[in-house]
Order: C-alpha cells, then structure tokens, then sequence
C-alpha cells in the first residue's frame, strides 16, 4: 500500500536540508545573499539527478525545459553582475539578437550541452558571489538599458525573485520528467 504524498514535502530530508537557515534579522546583505543563495540552491536541488532529461519540454509549443532554465540563468547572472555591475563587455553566452531564445532553443538532448550549461551557470553564479563579497556596500550601482541605474542591492533583490519564479517553473518540469515533487 502506498501512503499520499504532499505537495509541501522535501525533495531531500528535513534534517539534511541546509537551505533556509539564514539569518532572519541584522544586517541586510547577509539576508539578501542568504536568500538568493538559498533560491540557487533550491534551483539546483529541482534539477538534482537529472541528465539528459533536463532537455524535457514541458508541453507544446513551449520550448521551457530544465536545461533551458539553466541556460536562461546562466545568462541572467551574467547580465547582472558582469555586464551591468561590473561593467565587463560580457555577451550573453546562450542567446543573441539573433537568437534571443536561444537560451531555451538550444537545450539539447546532448550530454556536452547539459555540461556546458552546468560548468556556465556555476561560473557566473561564483563571480556574482565573488563580486557581492567584494563590494563595498549595496549600494554599487552601474548602468542598465532597461531598468537605467540599478544598485547591487536592486540586482539582489531582482535574483531572489527570477530565481523563485523559475523554481516555481522547475517544480512543474521536474514533476513532469520523474513525478518528484516537493520544495
């Protein structure tokens, strides 16, 4: 006999689960990098055991997959923090002008597009916390053709928010590849 799964269940055990234990009063950048680091690591956790499956759309016609949500991360944290925070000539590594899904398009059920997404995503994510680390306060800010200026602080909060948007995307694709849910 099986027992019903709740929807609220983890993906791993409560007890060797070390995402959100931040702090939840104090200084400000610790939250902030908590929680982002805590969306990342949620992020990375719904893709967790998955390889060519990631490719997996979710439904046509959406070219949404796992993999391309990697890809689109990838490249969103490499916009943020290299291009617009420290000003680095940095094209976006999965879509173009003309290509702009190609983030998603180009997820692939190749095991070399599956590494290359992975190895460039925690690329980005480790210079985006090198750069945090380094910054002097939040309020750092540097040029951006949508929003205008934008501080560090802005682009925290801003990831805290495409990160938990996306998982909320991941939690539906992961359901789809394996049936796993959970948060």
């Amino acid at each position: 006999m099986t027992t019903q799964q709740s929807r609220a269940e983890f993906f791993v055990d409560p007890e060797r689960d070390h995402r959100f234990n931040g702090p939840a009063t104090g200084d400000e950048r610790r939250m902030l990098v908590a929680f982002l680091a805590d969306q990342r690591a949620t992020f990375e956790l719904k893709c967790a055991g998955l390889g060519a499956e990631l490719a997996r759309r979710s439904v046509e016609p959406s070219t949404l997959s796992l993999l391309g949500l990697v890809r689109h991360l990838a490249d969103v944290e490499r916009r943020w923090f290299r291009k617009v925070l420290a000003g680095q000539d940095a094209d976006p590594l999965f879509s173009s002008a003309d290509e702009p899904d190609g983030d998603f398009d180009g997820a692939v059920d190749d095991p070399e597009v599956v590494v290359a997404a992975w190895k460039a995503w925690r690329d980005e994510v480790a210079f985006a916390e090198r750069f945090v680390a380094d910054a002097p306060d939040l309020d750092v800010e540097g040029p951006d053709v949508w929003r205008g200026k934008v501080s560090l602080r802005w682009v925290l909060i801003h990831l805290v928010e495409e990160y938990a948007r996306h998982n909320g995307h991941a939690d539906l694709l992961r359901e789809r590849i394996d049936g796993a849910i959970g948060i």
